[in-house]
């Protein structure tokens, strides 16, 4: 008899998580107990969902497969699949290198495995989803698929061409969950500004978002990986009426140097993106943007990196990842361009920019002090609960720590207004109002 009991992993991204919240379910309603990111799998059978985006992302993938291959060569577990992006990518090498693993499937096929497991996928369940995430927020991943072909990136090999869910199957998603308590939705996709071109013939993104809003027990979206070039400014509208629209959005600009946004074939120029910044401050006051940049991608020259510290300077972006230019299989840099920038220098420039940044963010801290935030408690930690405020995206920003000495009775996945009293680099503490 099948041990009705499965420890499902995921790695990477919130779509990925999205993806292992509707694999859950679909185990729930064949009545399997599900654990998810188990400290130690104690299940029978194992489903490890993998990303495959960068090297040191495939890197984790691999070790968590051969992790897994090893306690099922101890007898700790019978069972092992593995699903997702680095299997889309990479299955006949992974079938071949990593016998152990009973099955491997793709990022869009793992329906299939509770076919194979002999259970049934509930289409009319489809869009149910266990959230893994607090109860008062939810990730909701609007489309499949990119048709950006940066020079640098795998995803489109991965993923494929873009794909928009409709806004009917969307809407009923976002009732679904707010139904159960979800509060806020984190928009998420590959390619936010490119949703409805396919299905719609324009860019359906404000149209989505408004209607979004428009639904009662929505508190808060905030809108993730939106692409500079081809920006529906429309949205900006959205943004500035809707109160419930968070004045955050995340657009990743990647460099500012011509040639390098040329070479990596982002499609927009160092002009266009200072104007596009512009416009986005001018029609939303009181913004805050996250980016993420790239230093080390080849012709990046010491004059592009300088011209990149000035950009960032310039855009006091509220919140700023980077990371540095690693090859990947079948992109267009790895087959047109030599990666000639040594690792040293590549790591030189990440660690010269982060501290430009950290300064950058301090400041801008610093100045929410005396101010009156509302906030949403996600959980409590030591002396603390802990908070964001519309300025804040789960897992990646500041968050907002508030003593539970002086506030005992607030109630995690509630909102309050809370005084901002003193800030660090990145957090705020306050109190309540």
């Amino acid at each position: 008899m099948l041990d009705k009991s499965v420890d499902i992993i995921t790695l990477g991204c919130s779509k990925n998580l999205v993806d292992s919240e509707r694999l859950i379910r679909q185990f729930e309603l064949n009545g399997f107990n599900v654990h998810h990111d188990p400290a130690q799998p104690k299940s029978k059978i194992v489903v490890v969902n993998t990303c495959g985006f960068i090297g040191d992302a495939k890197e984790e993938s691999i070790n968590m497969i051969l992790s897994m291959v090893q306690r099922k060569s101890e007898g700790k577990i019978e069972h092992l699949y593995v699903m997702g992006c680095l299997s889309e990518r990479y299955i006949n090498d992974l079938r071949t290198e990593i016998p152990e693993v009973d099955k491997f499937y793709g990022k869009f096929n793992w329906s299939e495995l509770l076919t194979d497991l002999g259970l049934l996928y509930n289409q009319d369940n489809h869009n149910d989803r266990h959230l893994t995430t607090p109860s008062h927020y939810a990730y909701l991943k609007i489309s499949e698929g990119c048709n950006r072909y940066c020079s640098y990136c795998a995803i489109p090999i991965i993923t494929g061409r873009h794909k928009s869910r409709s806004i009917e199957d969307l809407l009923n998603e976002v009732r679904i969950l707010v139904s159960r308590g979800v509060k806020e939705f984190q928009v998420i996709a590959q390619e936010l500004t490119y949703y409805g071109l396919d299905l719609y013939k324009h860019r359906a993104l404000p149209e989505l978002i408004e209607r979004i809003s428009d639904i009662a027990g929505v508190e808060w979206i905030r809108l993730h990986y939106a692409y500079p070039a081809d920006f529906p400014f429309d949205l900006l509208r959205v943004m500035r009426e809707r109160p419930n629209v968070c004045r955050y959005l995340d657009i990743a600009l990647q460099h500012i140097a011509n040639p390098v946004l040329k070479a990596m074939r982002r499609n927009i120029t160092a002009s266009e993106t200072y104007n596009l910044i512009t416009r986005l401050r001018d029609d939303v006051p009181g913004i805050h943007l996250r980016t993420t940049l790239m230093v080390g991608h080849p012709g990046e020259t010491e004059d592009c990196f300088q011209e990149l510290l000035d950009f960032v300077r310039h855009a006091r972006f509220e919140r700023m990842g980077a990371f540095a230019y690693s090859e990947e299989d079948g992109t267009y840099s790895a087959e047109h361009f030599i990666d000639g920038i040594p690792e040293d220098v590549k790591q030189a420039r990440l660690s010269k920019l982060m501290r430009l940044q950290q300064n950058i963010s301090a400041q801008i801290q610093q100045e929410k002090v005396n101010r009156i935030l509302r906030v949403i408690i996600d959980r409590q930690e030591g002396d603390y609960f802990i908070g964001r405020s519309e300025f804040d995206s789960p897992e990646v920003d500041p968050e907002v720590l508030i003593k539970m000495a002086k506030h005992p009775n607030i109630e995690i996945g509630e909102f309050y207004q809370v005084k901002i009293e003193s800030a660090d680099d990145f957090d705020l503490y306050g109190s309540l109002v």
